[in-house]
């Protein structure tokens, strides 16, 4: 982390304070023009932030000294990155076209090129309704089971493509180990008709691997064992124990250790969206993806758009006290996108050591959360507005609608720009015409930040720019920190202790590392459940 930078930029928060958005712009006629970058359909602006061009200028030397560009290029070239498990992380090759891979990652080029024939080839013959399962019709539904970044990121972007799809095939999301999940997803299926996608890259994570085996069992109640293999497909690097579950080689698709999970919808991963939308709108997907990775190795500060969310974001989080970060929606068929951002982001960046192990010297990794506008109107902007918090705000707002309905997006794009300018310019007590007693009460303090994006459309192509842009800040945000954005130990202790626990719960076997509220807790559950 660059001392120098860093106390620079403290002293100058200290000396500008108190200073407003709104006086900003006063002072500087052109800022709304100034402070904004656009890379063909998507716009940035971020004018409604507290900075001034003083404080843009630290931000970019502090982006400099932290070596994002040479981390950048050093991650698209392939080198081992991620250096707590010595690999790349090549999530931009999956984008990347055949013929303008780096010469270093050739070899995996050839074999993400593979992958996608698989998936075009797989994704047609499903549409064509010559994918037919052992009854001899055609698979009308697919069950895509995995968890976490194979879960949250298709169905996402599935859900926000829904307003375009042509295809008559079903795709069903399954993720929870609670069977209600399960249960739901196959209540109104035929196996006959049904083609299960098995997610997970080393085939054992116990959620997938469980509600597998339970889709499996309700498969056989239909269909002979024999011909299983047309209702199942795998996506996984462990091929050896896919087969192992009754799943033949032609029907496995690739992962790799070099893509991790949280950016695997790029990959085979990817082949439900492939089905559901097409894999001509997989193909702009990717190709929407790789427009951003071109913008972000070739924008110089403060045009790079990547860049500027993830200095504006550590400029909240280290400077200012901001612990969270809300992400507003305003389209329903982005409802699901805080969901992925936020685990894109928690999972990466939420580490407390350096990349050499040392502890950090700042804080990391922000929490983000949000929702979909306008219902977050109802439910939490309250707080954004009036409570003790600093909450910067990204509006994400896709100008043309899918639907016939005008005025309805009028008023929605009403709302999300009120909602910017309101939360920037507040509401002071000499505006309020009001009984004395309840004036503090609507007080509105303003100057809370904000940063627009504007798509011109939700196409597949934005869309893959849009989560590309997102995947790049959490990038630069984790050089600035030093530390790995591409592991996630954090989530492996509650395995272990979750397998002793579940075996003492099945099995009666010995629970040796339990606390004792734990003990208390598996008690009480054994006396409801068995009906004490």
């Amino acid at each position: 982390m660059a001392d120098s930078t860093w106390q620079d930029l403290e002293s100058h928060r200290d000396q500008h304070a108190h200073e407003s958005i709104s006086d900003l712009f006063l002072s500087d006629p052109v800022r709304a023009q100034r402070y904004r970058t656009q890379l063909g359909p998507l716009l940035l602006d971020y004018s409604k932030n507290r900075v001034n061009d003083t404080t843009l200028d630290l931000l970019g030397r502090l982006a400099s000294a932290s070596r994002i560009a040479e981390a950048r290029d050093a991650m698209y070239r392939g080198e081992p990155i991620n250096n707590t498990e010595q690999r790349p992380a090549l999530h931009t090759l999956l984008r990347t076209p055949g013929d303008q891979v780096p010469p270093q990652v050739s070899g995996e080029s050839n074999e993400v090129q593979k992958a996608r024939a698989q998936i075009r080839r797989i994704a047609q013959q499903i549409n064509h309704r010559s994918w037919l399962g052992a009854t001899d019709q055609p698979v009308t539904d697919v069950v895509h089971i995995g968890i976490g970044g194979s879960y949250l990121g298709p169905r996402m972007i599935d859900e926000a493509l829904s307003f375009r799809r042509e295809s008559p095939i079903r795709v069903h999301y399954v993720a929870n180990v609670d069977g209600h999940h399960l249960d739901d997803a196959l209540a109104s299926l035929s196996p006959s008709t049904t083609l299960i996608i098995v997610v997970s890259k080393s085939f054992s994570t116990m959620e997938t691997r469980l509600n597998a085996e339970s889709a499996r069992r309700w498969l056989l109640t239909k269909i002979p064992q024999e011909q299983l293999n047309k209702h199942q497909i795998a996506i996984t690097s462990n091929v050896d124990a896919a087969e192992q579950f009754g799943i033949s080689a032609d029907n496995i698709l690739p992962m790799w250790d070099w893509v991790g999970g949280r950016y695997s919808l790029w990959s085979a991963v990817g082949l439900a969206i492939a089905i559901s939308n097409g894999p001509d709108a997989f193909d702009d997907l990717l190709s929407g993806a790789h427009q951003m990775d071109q913008h972000f190795a070739s924008a110089a500060w403060p045009h790079n758009i990547p860049m500027m969310l993830a200095m504006l974001g550590v400029w909240y989080h280290n400077f200012l006290d901001a612990d969270t970060c809300a992400v507003l929606s305003y389209d329903h068929r982005l409802r699901l996108l805080p969901a992925h951002l936020q685990q894109l982001d928690m999972e990466s960046n939420g580490k407390r050591v350096t990349r050499d192990g040392s502890p950090v010297s700042a804080s990391t990794g922000p929490i983000i959360w949000g929702g979909e506008g306008t219902n977050g109107q109802h439910a939490f902007h309250q707080l954004i507005h009036q409570g003790t918090r600093l909450i910067p705000v990204d509006f994400i707002l896709p100008l043309k609608p899918d639907h016939s309905l005008p005025e309805h997006h009028h008023q929605l794009v009403a709302s999300c720009l009120s909602q910017s300018q309101a939360l920037m310019q507040g509401q002071p007590a000499e505006q309020i015409e009001a009984d004395e007693r309840v004036i503090a009460h609507k007080v509105m303090p303003g100057n809370r930040p904000s940063n627009t994006i504007m798509i011109d459309s939700l196409t597949p192509k934005t869309l893959g720019m849009l989560v590309a842009l997102y995947e790049h800040k959490v990038f630069c945000q984790a050089m600035v920190w030093g530390i790995n954005p591409f592991d996630q130990w954090g989530v492996e202790l509650c395995k272990a202790i979750g397998t002793e626990i579940y075996s003492h719960l099945v099995d009666d076997t010995p629970l040796n590392s339990a606390d004792p509220s734990t003990r208390s807790l598996i008690e009480h559950f054994r006396n409801v459940h068995n009906g004490q």
